[in-house]
């Protein structure tokens, strides 16, 4: 957790190369100084002391740090002035007036953007709570499964989106949700809500995975006027040794990692997404798959698998999965997902990604 400054903002850490502006100021000021004094009488540097406030706001969160800068910036024009006789009135008046300028304008700027930066810091602590009690982090450890989740807006400044994932134990085993609503922005976040809420109270009293299917697409469907639907994965893994049922509801494969080797479990028949079974007439439905001890269950959103590169070319989780390590399935959904931002670049993700892996330890 990040410790908050004095001013309710976390630390500023700039990089290197920016802290070294304030030494530049410093520096220009002096060698201002040293130059027209070289110079001698009838040139003045004078105006160039105008940048020393100006580097100096670009270093900290503090208007005082410009104002102290821009004070010496004066002090030294006024030296400069008293020794340089000769300049003309409108020399003499306008340099000092531009330095003043200059150094007001800074420490506005400073202020108006520590005051937006506060700003933005509060609505993503907001977000962050939010996404906390949205989308709550499962145990690493149930029985024989680990387990792990990564969650990757693609707004940094919102920190959540449409993309969900739930893991519920009941008494029917360990009962898990992934999915991606249609669409971005607070609308999707509220139909995440309302699927995520349904399937918290549907996965604790409804037996057949499919059943489950059937109601969260009903609370979609009963929703007012939007239309929104949202692709879906539903595992229900037994406590005992029974095959995991796997419901897919129009949504990427999940990946099964087993000695080496990765392939896909795609669906014996394939469903609809959430809230457009109506339309379709499909029912849904559930594969089934025997676990081994080792096995590794990769279930992501399309913001991992349709990740592009400069050249438009989508990310190749399949093929990239095999030569990415971890010693646990935390370890390795960090591998991939430094794995997609290295293979997207700058300015990165383009939607929200979201991963949950489980691993049969025996």
């Amino acid at each position: 957790m990040r410790a908050d400054g004095p001013d309710g903002l976390p630390p500023l850490h700039l990089p290197r190369r920016t802290r070294l502006l304030l030494y530049g100021a410093l520096v220009l000021l002096v060698a201002a100084v040293v130059s027209a004094l070289a110079i001698g009488p009838g040139a003045t540097l004078s105006p160039l002391l105008a940048v020393a406030p100006v580097l100096a706001g670009a270093t900290t969160r503090k208007a005082r740090v410009p104002l102290l800068v821009g004070a010496a910036a004066l002090l030294a024009v006024g030296v400069l002035e008293s020794t340089n006789t000769v300049l003309p009135l409108s020399v003499r008046i306008s340099v000092p007036v531009t330095v003043l300028a200059a150094t007001l304008a800074s420490a506005a700027s400073v202020v108006l953007v520590a005051a937006r930066e506060r700003e933005l810091y509060q609505v993503r602590t907001v977000a962050e709570a939010a996404q906390r009690a949205l989308l709550r982090p499962p145990a690493e450890r149930i029985g024989p499964l680990r387990l792990a989740v990564r969650y990757v807006a693609a707004a940094a400044e919102a920190r959540i989106g449409g993309d969900l994932y739930a893991v519920v134990e009941t008494r029917f085993g360990v009962r898990i949700l992934l999915g991606d609503v249609q669409g971005h922005g607070l609308p999707a976040v509220e139909t995440a809500a309302d699927v995520l809420g349904v399937f918290r109270e549907a996965a604790r009293t409804e037996p057949d995975p499919g059943r489950l299917a059937e109601r969260l697409d009903a609370a979609l469907t009963a929703r007012p006027g939007d239309g929104r639907f949202a692709t879906a994965l539903l595992l229900d893994v037994p406590a005992g040794r029974e095959p995991v049922r796997v419901v897919n509801c129009g949504h990427p494969p999940p990946l099964l990692r087993r000695a080496g080797g990765v392939g896909e479990l795609a669906p014996a028949v394939p469903a609809p997404p959430l809230g457009l079974r109506e339309l379709t007439g499909q029912d849904y439905s559930a594969s089934r798959f025997d676990p081994s001890p080792g096995d590794l269950l990769l279930l992501h959103t399309d913001g991992v698998s349709e990740a592009r590169d400069a050249d438009g070319r989508f990310y190749p989780l399949a093929e990239r999965l095999p030569g990415l390590h971890g010693s646990s399935p935390a370890d390795l959904l960090d591998a991939v997902l430094a794995d997609v931002r290295g293979w997207v670049g700058d300015p990165g993700l383009a939607d929200d990604a979201a991963l949950l892996a489980l691993r049969w330890d025996h």
